[in-house]
């Protein structure tokens, strides 16, 4: 990877590359100076992983109300419904400007192609074969790199935000990259860091998706909303030795059959819509027929079976599913494929407005790292490229919200000051080994005690522990450094190799946090509703139609939503 030299200064910085950063950046005016961050490269996301499509209503049978309804009714009495009528009424708007940035979405007779997915009352979903999040990334991504106003900066981690000191504002960042960490200033921040599926143990999500976003706007102050619910996905390819690969929901729209080792459809006994019920109702349905009649629950899984789908049709319409399941030696045209539940998407997240803006002036959040009040308790399928899309074109406004008191020498004043940090071979080995095992303890803890069903003494054994988890992070020797450096501190590094190192210290710090975060809420709320779900409380609680909101270490509950 090309290095490359970055100023201390920029009008807006951008943290994650995925559909909302991406889409984001592409949105702010031309006359803003935007840094766009990303840990990896900017080709890989949870976005880019996306196969089901995005949803919007532009069938002539179809309406923006029908949209709002379906997305209220997934939503489980937790949707904000004016902001589920803005996405709603703003999506085909969002998909005609996709359309003439050049993504190719499938066509049928020249008109755009639509499916159906579970829990939609039309066909609505937009696609491009069962890539779609690889179009919309590969697109956006090739429409950023030709502005000149945007400088990507790859292979940069983020680790904290830069609050002023007596105004509270968010004025930057302080940035991990090419062996150093250094303060970032900016007007702006926009944290776009996707969801936090690696804190669980079985997750669609790739390896980026540590929670940053949230983790690193909570120790600043943020409010978060809502972060016991997330979804799992409950048809995820699982065999020994392979990523659990997302079945697109698609496949069971187009006519798949969930079935068991008896080669029964036995989600019916569970929700008069089957393998079409929403997600949650699908994955509970899996849990609960494993638990009834699987020995090893490690291993267990159910079957996807695409036969009922006609050949030239799959073809068409999934062909990297094809692909992936040949790769792990399952010939979809002859054989079901394996599969169970993962944890796919969180529906909580940084409590923001219709503007993106949050409690921290500033400080925005777009895509899955916010909470907007779309989702509410479970996510309708197809519906979180559309929030990045909507939500990422709200910032186009935000030049009218920049301060303006600051002059130009000013901006010029900060000068870092240099520090060096080294550890021996043998603590440095010693450090490594232990995170990468703290890491991999984090995610089975977690999904153990919050995955798709919890109760109470499990919630609170795992906080306990995880307590004891984060004291044992704090006292390590590098986390001592990192966490008593002061605004305006640079840091340089004597290993080549501290870029992994430091992306596997910050990382574990985040999923701390996050777990801590889930786990927290999840024993707040005792009830069960959409993507939360608890043994000792089966039933939605009228008294929870209410939003879990969280500051620092104070938990609370808002007014009930109508």
């Amino acid at each position: 990877m090309q290095q490359i030299n970055i100023p201390n200064q920029f009008d807006v910085l951008i943290v994650g590359a995925g559909a909302a950063g991406l889409y984001t950046a592409l949105c702010l005016p031309e006359s803003l100076r935007v840094g766009l961050i990303t840990k990896k490269t900017v080709s890989l996301s949870a976005s880019d992983w996306a196969q089901g499509g995005i949803a919007a209503a532009i069938a002539p049978d179809d309406s923006p109300k029908l949209h709002v309804e379906d997305t209220i009714t997934a939503g489980a009495g937790l949707c904000d419904r004016s902001v589920v009528e803005f996405l709603a009424e703003h999506a085909p708007r969002g998909i005609q400007s996709l359309v003439n940035l050049g993504v190719a979405f499938d066509r049928h007779n020249n008109e755009l192609a639509l499916t159906l997915e579970a829990a939609h009352s039309k066909h609505r979903v937009l696609h491009a074969a069962d890539t779609t999040g690889r179009e919309v990334i590969t697109t956006l991504t090739a429409q950023v790199l030709r502005r000149q106003n945007i400088q990507v900066i790859q292979q940069a981690l983020a680790l904290s935000l830069w609050l002023h000191p007596q105004t509270g504002h968010a004025q930057g960042i302080s940035l991990f990259y090419q062996n150093q960490i250094r303060w970032i200033k900016s007007d702006a921040i926009v944290l776009a860091t996707g969801g936090g599926g690696q804190v669980f143990a079985q997750t669609t999500n790739p390896d980026v998706s540590t929670g940053d976003g949230v983790a690193i706007a909570w120790r600043a102050g943020a409010i978060l909303r809502d972060l016991e619910f997330v979804q799992f996905h409950p048809t995820a390819l699982t065999k020994p030795g392979a990523d659990r690969f997302l079945i697109s929901e698609a496949v069971r729209g187009e006519g798949a059959h969930l079935v068991d080792n008896q080669g029964r459809r036995f989600a019916f006994d569970y929700h008069p819509d089957g393998e079409l019920a929403p997600r949650d109702v699908v994955s509970r349905a899996i849990f609960s027929h494993l638990q009834r009649t699987a020995t090893d629950l490690a291993t267990a899984h159910v079957w996807l079976d695409m036969r009922p789908i006609p050949p030239d049709q799959i073809r068409h319409r999934f062909p990297n599913i094809i692909k992936v399941c040949k790769h792990w030696g399952i010939d979809v045209f002859c054989e079901p494929i394996p599969v169970a539940p993962a944890a796919h998407y969180w529906m909580g997240g940084i409590l923001t407005d219709l503007m993106n803006r949050t409690n921290i002036p500033g400080l925005y959040a777009v895509g899955e790292t916010a909470s907007t009040g779309v989702h509410g308790a479970n996510r309708l399928a197809s519906n979180s490229l559309l929030e990045c899309i909507v939500f990422g074109a709200q910032m186009a406004h935000l030049k009218h919200e920049l301060p303006r008191s600051e002059n130009e020498q000013q901006k010029s004043e900060f000068q870092p000051q240099s520090l060096t940090f080294a550890l021996s071979e043998s603590e440095w080995q010693t450090q490594q080994k232990y995170l990468e095992k703290l890491r991999e303890k984090i995610s089975r803890l977690v999904w153990q005690n919050a995955g798709i069903c919890r109760e109470q003494s499990g919630l609170e054994t795992a906080i306990a522990t995880i307590e004891s988890w984060q004291q044992d992070f704090a006292s390590l020797k590098l986390s001592q450094f990192l966490l008593s450096l002061a605004p305006k501190q640079s840091v340089t590094f004597t290993k080549p190799d501290w870029e992994r190192h430091l992306r596997l210290w910050a990382e574990t710090r985040n999923l701390l946090d996050v777990a801590y975060l889930i786990l927290k809420s999840a024993a707040f709320r005792t009830e069960s509703r959409g993507g939360h779900y608890r043994l000792d409380y089966p039933h939605p609680d009228p008294r929870w139609q209410v939003h879990t909101l969280v500051e620092d270490h104070n938990w609370w509950k808002s007014p009930v939503v109508k």
